[in-house]
C-alpha cells in the first residue's frame, strides 16, 4: 500500500510523497561518514550555543542531530530545504560535542544527498559558486587571491571589499608560490585535466552537476573534450617522434 504524500496544508508548496522522505534519509544514513559523525545527543545545546551561524540564521546544529536520531523524515527533509546551507562548515560544533557528534559533518552529508536528488535549494545555494565550480572541476585549482575583487563578484556582496588589499604584498610576506596570482594559480599541465576530469566523470560528480546546472555541466564537458583532443594529439606527436628518432 502506497504511504500517504506528506504536505502543510497552510503551505501552497507541493506534496512530497512518504516513500521520497524515506529515500532521502537513506541516502544520507547509508553514506560511509553518517555513522562516525553521529553518536547519539544529550540535548545539552552545547554545539548550538557556540555555533556562528545559529546567532544570525534560523539555524540550529543540535536541531540537525535531533532530527537525524529520531529519523524525523519530514524535519529532515524540511531543513534541507534551506536550514542546512547557513552552516559555516567552521566544526565548533564537533569541538564541544560531549558526545563526539559532527554536525557539520552531517551537514555536509545532507548537502550531498539534496544535491543528488536535485532539491531546489542546492541549485539556489550553488547557483552563486558557478564560476568557482568550473574553476575547480575543470582545472583542479581554486581561485588565486587576486582574483577576489568586487568587480569580479558583484553577488557576493559588499563584505568582498574587505579583501581588496594588496594581495600580492602579502604573499610574499607569507610565501604561498602557487597561489600568488592567477599567472601561477591557473596554470596545470594537460594530462592532470584529463586525469581529474575523468575521475569527476567515473565518481558522478558530473552527473550530479548537471541535474543542478545543466549549462554550467554543458560548459565544462565542452572545455574538458577540447583537452581531451589536445592530449591525444600531444600523445600522436609524442609517438610520432618517438618513430622518427
Amino acid at each position: 500500500m502506497t504511504a500517504a504524500p506528506i504536505g502543510d496544508p497552510v503551505s501552497n508548496a507541493p506534496v512530497v510523497a512518504y516513500e521520497a522522505l524515506e529515500a532521502v534519509f537513506e541516502d544520507i544514513r547509508s553514506h560511509a561518514l553518517y555513522d562516525h559523525e553521529l553518536h547519539g545527543c544529550l540535548n545539552c545545546g552545547i554545539c548550538t550555543a557556540t555555533c556562528p551561524s545559529a546567532h544570525y540564521y534560523d539555524y540550529s546544529p543540535r536541531e540537525i542531530v535531533q532530527l537525524l536520531w529520531t529519523e524525523n523524515l519530514e524535519g529532515i527533509y524540511e531543513a534541507m530545504q534551506e536550514k542546512i546551507w547557513a552552516c559555516a562548515q567552521c566544526y565548533t560544533c564537533a569541538a564541544r560535542c560531549p558526545f563526539d557528534n559532527s554536525p557539520g559533518g552531517l551537514v555536509m552529508i545532507m548537502r550531498e544527498v539534496a544535491i543528488k536528488h536535485s532539491m531546489p535549494s542546492a541549485k539556489e545555494a550553488l547557483r552563486p559558486f558557478s564560476r568557482v565550480l568550473l574553476k575547480v572541476i575543470s582545472t583542479g585549482n581554486q581561485l588565486a587571491p587576486n582574483m577576489i575583487t568586487r568587480d569580479a563578484f558583484p553577488d557576493w556582496g559588499p563584505n568582498v571589499t574587505k579583501v581588496e588589499a594588496p594581495l600580492d604584498v602579502l604573499r610574499k610576506a607569507i610565501p604561498v608560490p602557487t597561489m600568488h596570482t592567477t599567472d601561477t594559480a591557473w596554470e596545470v599541465n594537460l594530462k592532470t585535466s584529463v586525469e581529474l576530469y575523468t575521475i569527476w566523470e567515473e565518481t558522478g560528480v558530473l552527473q550530479q552537476l548537471e541535474s543542478i546546472d545543466e549549462n554550467l555541466f554543458d560548459v565544462i564537458c565542452d572545455v574538458m573534450d577540447e583537452k581531451r583532443d589536445q592530449y591525444a594529439e600531444w600523445q600522436e606527436e609524442q609517438k610520432e617522434a618517438e618513430a622518427d628518432a
